[in-house]
C-alpha cells in the first residue's frame, strides 16, 4: 500500500498492489475502486502495462474518462435521465449531452468512479493475491431510490487474469448494472492506437442504438454489419465505413448481446495484438459487453508517464446488463429488491504466443 494522492474529500488515496508468482500485477486504488496498472508479459515474457490511467489520483478525479473505474450504480446509459419502477418515475443526472439529446451516464456526476471505497479489515496488507472494497451508495444519490451496499473484489490468479467480483445489496428496489470500464492497449499504455488488434465478440446481435446513443428499440443481427466480430479482425478494418451505426457512435460504442448456452462464466470477447503477441479473454457472467474504441479521447491531456492518449488509443470491453434497461422491460431485468444480492464476475485472462 502506498500514497497515491489527495482526492477531492480530502482523504489520501492509497494504492494496491495484487500479484502472482510469474510477475503479473494489478495496482488498484481506492477512488473510484480503480484498476490504475495491470502488468502482463509479451511473446517474449516482457511486462508491460496495457492499461490507460494516470500515475496520482487527481488525474482520475480531474477527467471524466473513467479510466479503469468501478461504474454505478448503472453502467451506461439511460434514456433523458428518467426512468420509472413501480409506478413511481425517478430523475437521474443528464451527465451526458450526445447530438440527439441529453442522458444519464454511468452513475451520473458523482457516480462510483468520484468516491471513495473502504477497504475491508485485513486485505490492506504488503503481500496479496486479492483485496475487496466497499461503499455504501445512500438512498437517493444521484436520484438513485434506495440505500445500495456495494463490494468489488480485484484478485490475480496463477494463470495470469485479472478477476473482478461484484455483490450488492439494497433496502429498496433500485436498479444495478456495474461494470469495469479499463482501456486496452495490449501493445502497452501509451502506443498511438489500437486499431490493429484482432477482435472477436462472441454475439450475434448488438443494441442499436439512435443519435443519442441510447436503443432505438430491439435487437438486431451483425451479420452484414461492421458490427460483425465473430471472426477475428483487426478493430479498424472497418471502423469507419459510412455505416449508420458507427455515426451515432463515432466508431465502436455498442453493446453485444452475447452468445451465452447458461449459467457461469462464458467467453465474452478475445483480442490479439500481433506486434507484442499478448492476448487477451474476457470471461463473464454477464448478457453482454460494450465494445467502446475511445473515440472521445484526443490527445488533450496527459497520462500515465506523460503520454497522451489520442483518439482510439485504446479500447474497452465492458461487460454488463444492457444500456437503457430500466426502461427496457425487453431486456434482460436490472432491478434489485431487498432480500436479493447482485452477483457478476469477469475475468481478463492473458496470454502470449
Amino acid at each position: 500500500m502506498t500514497p497515491f494522492g489527495h482526492a477531492p474529500d480530502g482523504r489520501t488515496a492509497q494504492l494496491y498492489r495484487l500479484e502472482n508468482s510469474r510477475g503479473f500485477r494489478a495496482e488498484v486504488t481506492d477512488y473510484g475502486a480503480t484498476l490504475v496498472r495491470l502488468l502482463a508479459p509479451d511473446a517474449r515474457g516482457e511486462f508491460a502495462d496495457v492499461v490507460l490511467g494516470f500515475d496520482r489520483v487527481e488525474g482520475y478525479a480531474g477527467h471524466d474518462a473513467y479510466f479503469g473505474a468501478t461504474i454505478g450504480r448503472c453502467a451506461n446509459r439511460i434514456a433523458a435521465g428518467r426512468f420509472t419502477l413501480d409506478g413511481r418515475t425517478y430523475s437521474l443526472a443528464q451527465n451526458n449531452h450526445p447530438p440527439g439529446g441529453p442522458c444519464h451516464l454511468h452513475g451520473g456526476r458523482r457516480g462510483f468512479d468520484r468516491v471513495s471505497w473502504s477497504v475491508d479489515e485485513g486485505t490492506g496488507s504488503e503481500s496479496r493475491s486479492s483485496i475487496r472494497f466497499r461503499f455504501r451508495s445512500v438512498d437517493g444519490e444521484e436520484g438513485y431510490p434506495g440505500n445500495l451496499d456495494v463490494e468489488v473484489t480485484y484478485g490475480v490468479t496463477e494463470a495470469n487474469a485479472l478477476r473482478i467480483e461484484y455483490r450488492a445489496a439494497a433496502d429498496r428496489p433500485t436498479p444495478v448494472n456495474l461494470t469495469n470500464h479499463s482501456y486496452f492497449n495490449l501493445a502497452g499504455e501509451g502506443a498511438p492506437d489500437a486499431l490493429g488488434h484482432m477482435l472477436t465478440v462472441a454475439a450475434s446481435q448488438f443494441v442499436p442504438i439512435d443519435a443519442g446513443l441510447v436503443p432505438k428499440g430491439g435487437l438486431a443481427p451483425v451479420g452484414g454489419t461492421p458490427l460483425d466480430f465473430r471472426a477475428a479482425h483487426r478493430i479498424g478494418d472497418r471502423i469507419d465505413q459510412p455505416h449508420e451505426q458507427l455515426r451515432h457512435g463515432a466508431g465502436y460504442d455498442h453493446c453485444f448481446v452475447l452468445d451465452r448456452g447458461g449459467a457461469g462464466l462464458a467467453l465474452a470477447a478475445t483480442a490479439f495484438e500481433p506486434g507484442s503477441g499478448r492476448r487477451l479473454e474476457v470471461h463473464t457472467t454477464e448478457p453482454g459487453v460494450q465494445l467502446y474504441t475511445a473515440n472521445f479521447l484526443n490527445g488533450s491531456f496527459a497520462g500515465k508517464k506523460g503520454h497522451r492518449y489520442g483518439r482510439r488509443s485504446a479500447f474497452c470491453l465492458e461487460t454488463e446488463h444492457f444500456p437503457d434497461s430500466p426502461n427496457r422491460p425487453e431486456f434482460p431485468p436490472v432491478i434489485l429488491r431487498p432480500g436479493e444480492t447482485f452477483s457478476s464476475v469477469t475475468e481478463y485472462r492473458f496470454s502470449a504466443q
